[in-house]
């Protein structure tokens, strides 16, 4: 079930000011060049990216299961020539293929289960064209990640300011719970959020069930080697195995 900061309209009309665009949307973004392509976003959340590939003249379509955000999503510029669809990446289904499946934002890291995790790479494996690419990122296990995320940060927004407050309440080797409090002017919206983190031998693992295999795995954005003891991201080339 997506938490808060997914499903309210409040937070997904405020969403982009924590997750706009930056260089992983631009690594993203070059993914699909060298021509018009049909591109699979699976929790494409606000529609950020589907909206730049669209604009590039991709064939794109962009699933979500929070209704909130699709919503966002459908308003933006290019928004009337996506095909936005309203399910979870787990279940989605079409006919069609895709040249490029992508898979941004850490949602990989939402899926608790590994029932949950290996219908993900089903998905993306029936819906893969020939030579087709899969992408996606996660974040290292090896990193302090409480030590990063504790604390405020302030979010601009038309004239004030939006305070946003994280606190880790649980983490162990594979799991951190955190919540996160959204101070709006007008009331506060606290929401609470669990995600999974696994090793690169063990997404790997996960793949390999699924017909799959990873083609590279980027420790940065400007695809440097994956190091398990300095990389904050694991960011995955996927291809057919």
């Amino acid at each position: 079930m997506p938490d808060l900061h997914y499903e309210h309209p409040a937070l997904a009309e405020i969403y982009d000011l924590d997750s706009g665009w930056d260089v992983d949307r631009e690594f993203y973004l070059d993914l699909a060049s060298g021509g018009s392509k049909r591109v699979l976003d699976l929790g494409c959340g606000t529609g950020l990216l589907c909206d730049a590939y669209a604009a590039l003249g991709h064939d794109v379509t962009g699933v979500d299961p929070a209704k909130a955000m699709l919503d966002v999503a459908r308003a933006r510029p290019i928004g009337a020539f996506v095909n936005w669809v309203e399910a979870t990446a787990q279940t989605f289904r079409t006919g069609k293929k895709f040249d490029l499946i992508v898979m941004t934002g850490h949602v990989f890291q939402v899926f608790l289960e590994d029932a949950d995790i290996l219908a993900v790479f089903a998905t993306m494996r029936e819906h893969l064209a020939e030579k087709g690419v899969i992408a996606f990122e996660t974040r290292n296990p090896r990193i302090d990640w409480k030590a990063r995320w504790d604390g405020e940060t302030e979010l601009p927004l038309d004239g004030h300011t939006i305070r946003q407050s994280r606190i880790v309440q649980q983490h162990d080797a594979k799991h951190i719970s955190f919540e996160t409090k959204y101070h709006l002017p007008e009331k506060t919206l606290t929401s609470f959020s669990k995600l999974l983190f696994l090793s690169k031998p063990e997404i790997e693992d996960r793949l390999r069930q699924c017909g799959l295999k990873a083609k590279a795995v980027y420790g940065t954005w400007d695809k440097q080697p994956f190091d398990e003891s300095t990389s904050s991201e694991m960011i995955f080339i996927v291809e057919v195995a």
